[in-house]
């Protein structure tokens, strides 16, 4: 009966649309005594809600008490994007972000996959998990044979690739164990940690979210630091660049849930337009995506760091504008932008702001200047001045 049930809600899975499917024991995570390590070390960042539920991480059974069996999926997301810079005044989203909310589908498909196996066992218990709980997915899906995880702490399947989004569903089913993937199959190919942009890497298996580009345009509050305000890189939202340059990911399939097709409005966006749109419009535009977990004003901030790395002189009026913006996020990122663009009309605004007050945070303005010479009265910079933070 057992082997029977597993094989069958495998295929159920199948049909369900997810692309990889395994069960593993309910038993602590191999991983968890090193991603203890991993936040004493101070490599969570700024990720608070790491150390909150750190301990519920330690065994399934916090998650759902009468756990018996941990059923694995994965999901290909998305499509081929070109990884090259998009250029002019467009950013980049990282390929997972660019369709609907990859939560939902997975949460809608797991809560389909419970409903149909408490069909096959009434009084079946079980709980539906695509980042909705502390769970150690990554663990979970190579003890189930879904994969190993790379250099990058990503986890790869042979067939699969890497771009995949992991959902778990814990069960008080006794199901038939798959066997763990024991065996990496990185060998010494290191391209995912020398292509990094930041050196997010201390080394293999150990990301510091830190350095990393995807912590700071998504899970980061608030201004970026100097050191990495400079380091976007094209990246408005996450970034691709370590599972773009991994040889398994070469002939991997694309996927095939079509609410996670890319949207054209999120591939390479025009950044002007984001810091153009009304505040209104543009949250409502968000609802349903993987980006509103940066918000409005996380993703301007990060529009404005890119576009003043460029020196983009066709961004500056609508960054004027946001100097006025209603987010100090916002103003203090538009100002930086300026005052890296450098024009004469750019810093005349930056001038034209100077401990007003209300408007602009004084420290916005006096932060951005950097060194910056303001212009002489005929609104040219003076000789020999940088214009450059």
């Amino acid at each position: 009966m057992t082997d029977d049930l597993t094989g069958r809600l495998k295929a159920e899975a199948r049909r369900l649309g997810f692309d990889g499917v395994g069960i593993a024991p309910a038993v602590a995570p191999p991983g968890y005594p090193r991603f203890l390590e991993w936040l004493d070390a101070g490599r969570s960042a700024g990720m608070g809600y790491m150390h909150q539920h750190a301990e519920a991480r330690a065994n399934p059974d916090r998650v759902l008490e009468s756990v018996r069996s941990v059923v694995m999926v994965s999901a290909v997301y998305g499509r081929r994007t070109d990884p090259t810079s998009p250029g002019g005044t467009r950013g980049k989203v990282a390929r997972y972000a660019q369709g609907s909310d990859y939560h939902e589908s997975l949460w809608k498909r797991l809560e389909s996959l419970l409903a149909w196996l408490q069909d096959e066992c009434p009084g079946a218990r079980g709980r539906a998990i695509a980042d909705t709980a502390p769970l150690l997915e990554r663990d979970f899906a190579r003890l189930a044979g879904l994969g190993w995880i790379g250099k990058n702490t990503m986890l790869i399947d042979r067939k699969l690739g890497s771009f995949t989004v992991l959902g778990a569903l814990l069960v008080d089913v006794e199901l038939v164990i798959d066997e763990p993937q024991m065996a990496g199959h990185c060998g010494t190919c290191t391209r995912c940690l020398d292509a990094c942009p930041t050196d997010a890497f201390a080394g293999p298996y150990q990301l510091d979210a830190r350095r990393c580009i995807s912590y700071w345009t998504i899970e980061h509050k608030g201004a970026i630091p100097e050191e990495f305000a400079d380091r976007l890189e094209d990246w408005a939202f996450g970034c691709d660049v370590c599972q773009d340059v991994c040889p398994w990911n070469r002939k991997a399939p694309e996927g095939r849930q079509p609410e996670l097709d890319p949207r054209p409005e999120w591939v390479n966006p025009d950044l002007i337009d984001w810091l153009s749109r009304d505040p209104d419009e543009f949250r409502k535009s968000l609802k349903g995506t993987a980006l509103s977990r940066s918000k409005r004003a996380g993703l301007l901030r990060n529009a404005a760091l890119i576009l003043g790395r460029r020196g983009s002189t066709e961004a500056v009026p609508v960054l004027i504008d946001r100097l006025d913006d209603a987010d100090p996020t916002v103003r203090a990122s538009a100002a930086w932008a300026l005052a890296r663009i450098g024009t004469a009309e750019a810093i005349l605004a930056l001038e034209g702001r100077r401990g007003r007050g209300g408007d602009v945070v004084p420290d916005d303005v006096e932060g951005a200047f950097g060194g910056v010479q303001p212009p002489d009265v005929d609104g040219e910079t003076p000789a020999g001045s940088d214009r450059r933070v």
